[in-house]
């Protein structure tokens, strides 16, 4: 098996063009919680165990507790210990990651628009473009948890 390398060591402007866009959303008013629940919850579904462990240590460092994390993948049964803000984000991470399957529901997406508004929508979903976009390099390079 080759070595493989991280995109930073591989190519530094491609790894600095994926930068811009943390910076874009870091600008953004995209609040940390729904920031780290989505690079979370997307990170889960594409089975990136680097950025789960990393994300995760990150969401309770900025304050979010340990029983959200756990049961983020099943925030359906759990929907009590979520606002209904965070489960259009939610819905629209599971969608979009998984776009293959049926797309992005008109249910899903209006319902984000409603309680969410335009531009914010927007920033969550460039947030989940983001976080898949890392995902599919942290496991094409075979990036582990620490």
């Amino acid at each position: 098996m080759s070595k493989r390398k991280f995109l930073k060591d591989a190519d530094p402007k491609a790894f600095d063009t994926l930068m811009a866009f943390e910076h874009y959303l870091a600008a953004s008013s995209l609040s940390k919680t729904h920031a780290e629940l989505i690079k979370i919850r997307v990170s889960q579904i594409n089975g990136c165990a680097y950025c789960i462990d990393k994300h995760s240590k990150d969401a309770i460092a900025a304050g979010e507790t340990a029983q959200r994390i756990y049961l983020l993948p099943v925030w359906h049964e759990a929907a009590n210990l979520f606002t209904a803000e965070e489960m259009a984000i939610l819905s629209m991470a599971e969608q979009m990651t998984l776009i293959a399957n049926h797309g992005v529901t008109d249910e899903v997406y209006d319902n984000a628009i409603n309680l969410l508004g335009q531009q914010y929508t927007t920033e969550v979903m460039m947030a989940i473009i983001a976080m898949n976009a890392w995902n599919r390099i942290g496991i094409t390079t075979l990036r582990k948890p620490q």
